[in-house]
């Protein structure tokens, strides 16, 4: 049986999510829920309420977890012991990685064909140690009870953008995101902790077949001490202008096409030409 309960989270962390997600959903307006990842050591509590592959019926994988998080509203956890995609196994330390594994063995003859390419990719990829955490654990903010390591969304070019603009309202440097169009669970959550800062994400496959995510979606993750930044330059963008929905040019006189203008000088208004 799971134990639940969890070490909780603070009153400042918890206010500081509840101002985020109203942030997001005035100044971004995702489709689906903002999330937020925790990784747990082995014997750490899951939060409560939180459903588990053996409470699902079904042994999920990193990028359910996170589809079902954002678009169920469900607080979620994936474990070493029910999951069943090698790649997160292996990238979040649930499993020891083989040699084969090292070597490729799960992208020769699918993702390429040359093995020095399929063992260079594979090493590329952030993994974290072997062993150092048991559980991932994804919520949607509203339902955050724990202190969180990763804060993210999923969005559209356009949402992303403000977040980008909310970054760089502070900074004013480009937002990076790297991507291998594979294992962006491990881009989400691990990348982010590596570089600690916001980057954009770009969903991989198996986030498209088993995750949910869609054609027209980018995702943008970042650290949590990030989020008062973040709030803080969506508020201020917004307020010089730069909006989402993006705000067109819908005041002005359209140009209508020849046949149209040739068929309104022919119309009369009501009443015009009669005698009087």
């Amino acid at each position: 049986m799971d134990e639940q309960g969890g070490a909780g989270i603070s009153q400042q962390t918890a206010e500081l999510i509840r101002r985020l997600d109203q942030a997001l959903a005035l100044y971004v307006r995702p489709e689906t829920f903002p999330i937020a990842a925790r990784l747990l050591e082995p014997g750490e509590p899951l939060p409560e309420r939180c459903k588990t592959s053996q409470k699902l019926g079904a042994s999920i994988i990193a990028c359910q977890a996170v589809g079902i998080a954002r678009r169920y509203g469900w607080v979620v956890a994936v474990d070493r012991q029910t999951i069943t995609c090698p790649l997160a196994a292996v990238a979040f330390g649930f499993r020891e990685p083989s040699q084969a594994y090292l070597e490729g063995q799960t992208l020769l003859g699918f993702f390429c064909d040359d093995p020095e390419v399929a063992r260079r990719w594979e090493a590329n990829h952030p993994r974290l140690p072997a062993g150092k955490y048991d559980r991932l654990v994804v919520a949607p903010l509203f339902r955050t009870s724990f202190e969180p390591m990763v804060i993210a969304l999923y969005g559209n070019s356009a949402q992303i953008m403000r977040l980008v603009q909310a970054v760089a309202y502070h900074t004013g440097e480009a937002v990076e995101g790297r991507a291998f169009g594979r294992l962006d669970c491990a881009d989400l959550v691990i990348e982010t902790l590596r570089i600690n800062r916001p980057h954009m994400v770009l969903p991989c496959n198996g986030d498209r077949v088993f995750g949910g995510a869609q054609d027209h979606e980018m995702a943008f993750a970042f650290p949590p001490h990030w989020a008062e930044r973040i709030i803080t330059g969506l508020e201020k963008t917004h307020e010089h202008g730069v909006r989402y929905p993006i705000p067109q040019m819908l005041a002005v006189s359209p140009k209508m096409p020849p046949k149209y203008a040739e068929a309104l000088e022919g119309l009369k208004l009501p009443g015009e030409g009669e005698g009087g």
